[in-house]
């Protein structure tokens, strides 16, 4: 006869819904500026149609995701990036 099944406990539940953090890509490679000009390194932040990857989603700090959405902005503006997805466009 098998064993009886063992009942979860608050703290099983605590521990299996921890992930691990994930760091900030800037942080990590002391970048001192996030540059608008570097298109290649900010499309990584633009979902598939061209919003701006939450916090939780890419894993940068607060200040960096401040400076980050600026850049994403400025190369918008500059026409470096779209504002929409190539697909949805008339």
């Amino acid at each position: 006869m098998p064993p009886a099944p063992r009942s979860r406990s608050k703290r099983d539940d605590f521990y299996r819904d921890r992930r691990r953090r994930k760091v900030c890509a800037f942080c990590a490679d002391k970048t001192v500026v996030i540059d608008y000009k570097e298109v290649n390194r900010l499309r990584r932040y633009l979902s598939e149609r061209a919003k701006i990857e939450p916090r939780r989603k890419t894993g940068t700090c607060a200040g960096h995701q401040r400076e980050l959405s600026v850049a994403l902005k400025r190369a918008r503006h500059v026409a470096l990036l779209p504002y929409s997805p190539e697909h949805l466009r008339p």
